[in-house]
């Protein structure tokens, strides 16, 4: 078998798989989440320095948020809204976030439902933004949810979740919108990254990894294997979340 039908095999099978996928909340205000098989994925791209080499991951069944983490979801969790822009209304994504208060969120939503919920790590998410496309460009394979001209002295705002471009996967938002934080420490390339889907960390982090550029960035910050990085301490107006959660 060619490595074309190969991969239009491994397509096949995980569009089978999910067409049957578990869609599911773990408390009326909790994040919606898709349930995702396992499967191994060519991650990283060539064109990028620090998405080289690219390499097989093997990734576990894992539950990732169907939309970004909204504002309405971060106030029940938090009881209060960290949002530049909380007139964009409770269904837009919640921004102004750093890693600390994203870490914060998940361990208070895994105590609030009893579920392990955290971040994705970065192979996670790629491989839920890639849907099983390696050769796609985006994630949604189309474009990026970027609204503001470079020329424009507006920042514009972020949309409310549902208005995002979905996947294959019916996952929103994942090229464009918001910037969304990731488990991973930054490193310059992949070399020695972790095959099996795990986050590549260390105690010692000065910096952590976002993916899937924002409203500000431009198009080409939400490509599906752009990586993008700063200190765990910085909030932005563009920085968001998506949460995963480990299935048993």
């Amino acid at each position: 078998m060619t490595a074309a039908k190969t991969l239009a095999a491994i397509a096949l099978s995980l569009w089978v798989g999910l067409a049957a996928a578990e869609v599911f909340r773990d408390c009326a205000q909790c994040p919606e989440m898709i349930a995702l098989p396992g499967s191994t994925f060519k991650m990283g791209e060539e064109m990028h320095p620090k998405a080289r080499p690219v390499h097989a991951v093997a990734i576990r069944p894992f539950a990732i948020g169907k939309y970004e983490v909204t504002q309405e979801e971060w106030i029940a969790v938090m009881g209060t809204n960290p949002s530049k822009d909380p007139s964009c209304g409770k269904q837009c994504a919640v921004e102004n976030i750093n890693w600390h208060d994203a870490q914060a969120f998940v361990a208070r939503l895994s105590e609030k439902t009893g579920k392990s919920y955290r971040l994705p790590t970065e192979a996670e998410w790629e491989y839920a933004c890639r849907a099983g496309r390696p050769a796609e460009d985006y994630c949604s394979g189309a474009g990026t949810d970027w609204n503001r001209p470079w020329e424009s002295p507006e920042y514009g705002a972020p949309k409310p979740v549902t208005e995002t471009t979905a996947n294959p996967w019916a996952l929103f938002g994942m090229s464009g919108n918001a910037w969304e934080w990731v488990q991973d420490c930054m490193h310059e390339n992949y070399v020695g990254a972790p095959t099996d889907g795990s986050a590549w960390s260390e105690p010692e982090c000065k910096s952590r990894v976002l993916r899937g550029g924002s409203w500000i960035s431009g198009p080409f910050s939400g490509r599906a294997g752009l990586r993008f990085s700063y200190a765990p301490t910085f909030r932005a107006r563009d920085f968001g979340i998506r949460v995963a959660r480990t299935l048993p």
